[in-house]
């Protein structure tokens, strides 16, 4: 506390061994902005809900009044498409036209209807999110369809330095209109950033990229993911001898049937289910590499088991589910204050002391504890908690989610040598000088401790 980087700061420390008894605190019952160590909470949640084996499903439909039109039924699984997880991206689209040429005619034009109402679409992205991260990859909408992680690379050329960066092409390719301000910079740091608003195909290029460069690509969210994916997936059925006709998704029908008592959806006879990689492997990625998209796809996911409503707020729910689960497990939830799932606005709040008492119901009283402890990066070895305490004697021995935004530095976890079991949670809120300072006083500290 000494340090010259917290003489501002507010800080929040917690140490529990497994029984729950408290080693030592500091301010640990007071509430802090999280950042990424949210996503514990999160990832938990969803484990306890939903269960270590839970796969989303996303399934082919031949709709049964119009049999040359083709329904895509999303139900929010984040890793269609994903470049992660030991995936190949565009693996499943030939799967799919292999399928649907089984069952619908290709002598006829096709139609494509993608439902991608799941979750609704006001709420793919939290409104306590700032504008400054809207349109940027790692702000990436969560809807009933996603694809590709919701991710497009924007790639330059920076060689001249008379002009802005030049736009070279999209990976994957999709039609955006960009406004380009961007400048180039001498230091080789990445500072560009993209700015929009869901559904929206106008982006707005601020900030600076390093000069110099025949490459170099920064990435945005895909606008809109379901449309998206009904075009792609066209383009791979006419490769295949179909003719295609509309391709649309089911967000007019959404709206226009919004305050009609009487509301009709379109009927499909499933012909194919997509099954998504198992919940195990989905938390253990959204926690090692801190994934904003995994993450809100998972506390929806969670406020669907409260409500199927496709007219109520799935993030709401999902916030509601995640308060009143922990607080019928005896956690006291009143520090407890989200808005999203992965941590990303400044507005979420939580204490030292809850993140403690989950982390230590997870390996006291969940069936899920060792899904749990395995999905938590190990300091000096993986993640984002590669660089932490490397070299140390701590290696192997402390499994963490780190959490960072502009001003907070978090780390949330474990450490475990032998019979020594203890919780932890180092929260700094408005911290000053460098963030390297503050993480290298942090590893001091648990180096001390443990």
């Amino acid at each position: 506390m000494s340090n010259e980087c917290l003489k501002y700061a507010s800080v929040g420390i917690c140490i529990k061994d497994f029984s729950g008894k408290q080693i030592t605190s500091y301010n640990s019952d007071k509430s802090y902005t999280p950042a990424s160590i949210l996503k514990v909470v999160t990832t938990a949640t969803a484990l306890e809900i939903l269960g270590s084996d839970y796969r989303y499903q996303t399934t082919l439909e031949q709709d049964v009044n119009h049999p040359n039109r083709l329904l895509i039924h999303g139900c929010g699984d984040p890793t269609l498409g994903t470049e992660h997880l030991d995936n190949a991206p565009n693996a499943f689209l030939s799967q799919w036209a292999d399928r649907i040429k089984e069952k619908i005619d290709s002598n006829k034009t096709l139609d494509i209807m993608v439902i991608d109402d799941y979750f609704g679409y006001d709420d793919g992205i939290s409104h306590r999110w700032t504008y400054q991260d809207m349109g940027n990859y790692y702000a990436a909408g969560a809807y009933g369809i996603s694809v590709f992680d919701n991710t497009y690379k924007l790639y330059f050329n920076t060689m001249r330095i008379d002009t802005c960066p030049i736009i070279v092409k999209t990976e994957p390719e999709i039609n955006i209109n960009f406004k380009n301000t961007l400048q180039l910079n001498n230091s080789g740091q990445d500072n560009g950033y993209i700015h929009g608003m869901p559904f929206s195909m106008d982006r707005l290029l601020t900030g600076n990229i390093p000069g110099g460069r025949t490459s170099f690509s920064i990435k945005g969210d895909i606008p809109d993911p379901g449309m998206y994916l009904g075009e792609v997936l066209a383009r791979t059925l006419g490769e295949k001898g179909y003719k295609i006709g509309k391709v649309e998704t089911s967000q007019d029908d959404f709206y226009r049937q919004m305050y009609l008592k009487d509301k009709k959806f379109p009927e499909g006879g499933i012909f194919y289910r997509h099954l998504s990689f198992p919940m195990k492997d989905i938390i253990k990625d959204t926690n090692v590499r801190s994934n904003n998209h995994y993450a809100e796809h998972l506390i929806r996911t969670v406020g669907r088991t409260e409500t199927n409503d496709i007219y109520s707020s799935a993030l709401d729910a999902g916030i509601k589910k995640t308060n009143d689960f922990w607080k019928s497990k005896g956690l006291n939830t009143d520090a407890l204050m989200i808005f999203d799932g992965s941590g990303l606005s400044p507005a979420n709040a939580v204490s030292a002391t809850f993140m403690c008492d989950l982390l230590v119901y997870m390996q006291t009283k969940s069936k899920y504890a060792s899904d749990f402890m395995e999905s938590l990066p190990q300091a000096g070895i993986d993640g984002t908690v590669k660089s932490r305490l490397a070299g140390t004697k701590l290696v192997s021995k402390i499994r963490m989610k780190s959490g960072s935004i502009n001003g907070v530095q978090c780390f949330a976890g474990y450490y475990i040598d032998g019979d020594k079991k203890y919780a932890f949670t180092v929260m700094v809120n408005k911290f000053s000088g460098a963030r390297s300072q503050l993480v290298k006083a942090i590893d001091n500290l648990l180096l001390s401790v443990f």
